[in-house]
């Protein structure tokens, strides 16, 4: 049965109601949990053949995976394609490294998880789960001490934690962490203002009006959602968990693609503030809407990612992003934007690659600070050297050189040098 034939079938009104059990990784009991029976065989079809474009063209659906059960099945392989289950000792043996130099923002950004959901659990049972939260956060770092905590970085891997349940999102996070979102990871946050610089590329190309109305905001309130994977901005876990399911299956760009969508959602609303009004702009961009269709802004996204693909996008947006950003790395051919599979060991290679570029880049824009700010004595002392040159070389011509050339070129140079 064909993807879109599967979604249409009125086989699908032939549901399985039931209340799920619950394991370390499940979380929010729903006591009328409704399993599509024919989705569900499709995505352990998928899963069982590490069919990762079936599992992204399962994953654009309403619902996606359904249920954390089967995301258990599914993440890990949109993760990376040969993930094998870790083995205990694996899991124990990040006690014995070094601590990393975050975790003492760990720690405190912890004690502020699982403030939405899980809900109705008690106090003990949350403080088991920060544990958890802490120790997966810690042996992820500390495995792979290259990796820069930042801000938000729990929110995401507070929601792995809960579908995968603590064994298999310790073993998965890096993955995540090296492969997906490592841009938000280096020493900088510079390689994280380059994704941002999408949106109004995305919504230049699908509403140029907007985009001229949108101008005078600068897209930093795309920040806190495309950071932590919108993780720290969606409230409710059933939609969170949902919109990993896109997230997980499809390339590091569209993720921008969905907050383009967004934004283009509330055009009337956007309309509605004074052109020209940076603060209420960037006031009202940086906060999502209380109640927002998941389903649908995914297959808008969609819609506009296949119209308007990076490569097209205006103002040399894609041009700008380094080759060795998340953004172009899990970039495939596929047209769907299936993400393109890679190892742990091509990221770590990635990573050290895109750091080395960003230690460059930071030693040249030192030396053009120091050049700028010392430019007056540099200055002198050129002009000194040239002068005496210039002497040297005059005499030696018999003052062939004509007065008026030699007036205006040490005119031009003292102007220049100071």
């Amino acid at each position: 049965m064909e993807l879109d034939e599967l979604h249409e079938s009125p086989r699908l009104n032939q549901r399985q109601t039931t209340t799920e059990s619950r394991d370390e990784g499940l979380v929010e009991k729903s006591p009328c949990a409704v399993i599509d029976v024919e989705r569900s065989a499709s995505i352990k079809s998928a899963s069982r053949n590490l069919d990762v474009q079936q599992l992204a063209r399962i994953a654009t659906l309403p619902g996606g995976f359904l249920t954390d059960e089967l995301r258990r099945e599914t993440w890990p392989i949109l993760l990376r394609k040969d993930f094998k289950s870790p083995t205990k000792q694996s899991v124990l043996d990040w006690h014995t490294l070094p601590r990393h130099r975050d975790e003492p923002q760990i720690e405190l950004d912890v004690n502020r998880s699982f403030v939405y959901y899980p809900s109705h659990e008690s106090e003990g049972k949350l403080e088991e789960r920060r544990a958890q939260l802490s120790d997966t956060i810690v042996a992820t770092l500390r495995e792979h001490p290259m990796l820069c905590y930042f801000q938000g970085y729990h929110d995401i891997v507070q929601v792995l934690l809960l579908v995968l349940g603590e064994e298999l999102a310790q073993a998965t996070v890096p993955y995540l962490s090296i492969l997906r979102i490592r841009d938000f990871m280096l020493p900088v946050l510079s390689p994280s203002f380059e994704h941002l610089q999408l949106v109004p590329a995305i919504v230049a190309a699908v509403d140029m009006d907007l985009a001229k109305h949108l101008a005078p905001a600068q897209p930093f309130f795309a920040l806190s959602s495309t950071l932590t994977m919108f993780a720290h901005n969606i409230e409710d876990y059933q939609e969170i968990a949902r919109l990993f399911d896109f997230l997980l299956a499809h390339e590091a760009s569209l993720s921008m693609y969905l907050y383009a969508a967004i934004i283009m959602s509330r055009r009337k609303e956007l309309f509605e503030i004074e052109p020209g009004d940076a603060d209420m702009l960037h006031f009202t961009l940086s906060k999502l809407p209380k109640h927002i269709d998941i389903d649908n802004l995914i297959k808008r996204a969609m819609g506009i990612f296949k119209a308007h693909p990076p490569e097209k996008l205006p103002l040399r947006a894609w041009a700008k992003i380094s080759t060795h950003s998340v953004l172009k790395t899990t970039r495939s051919e596929d047209r769907d934007g299936v993400v393109s599979i890679q190892t742990l060991e091509d990221g770590i290679t990635l990573f050290e690659k895109q750091a080395k570029r960003l230690e460059r880049q930071a030693f040249c824009k030192h030396i053009r600070s120091s050049l700028w700010t010392y430019r007056r004595p540099i200055g002198g002392i050129c002009m000194a050297i040239f002068v005496g040159v210039l002497s040297i070389w005059i005499r030696r011509t018999e003052n062939d050189l004509p007065a008026l050339l030699t007036a205006k070129t040490l005119r031009v140079l003292t102007s220049w040098l100071s």
